[in-house]
């Protein structure tokens, strides 16, 4: 039973030292954010008028994060 405590303890300890580590779950900047979408906009679009739109969407998500000022 205590060994099964110490256990509990060191992952809860190795989890938020991974997300120290790595920033997992914080919260992205308007520009990253902005760079993620134009990334998957190339990445899962092949014909010029579906890129278009999620470019377009992408450049409305950002201005409307920039208005939140986040």
């Amino acid at each position: 039973m205590k060994s099964l405590i110490i256990l509990v303890i060191a992952a809860a300890i190795g989890y938020y030292a991974y997300k120290g580590i790595t920033g997992a779950g914080e919260p992205t900047s308007c520009k990253e954010g902005f760079a993620e979408c134009m990334r998957i906009c190339r990445r899962t679009t092949t014909e010029a008028p579906a890129a278009q739109a999620c470019q377009d969407s992408c450049t409305r998500d950002l201005a409307a994060c920039e208005r939140k000022g986040r």
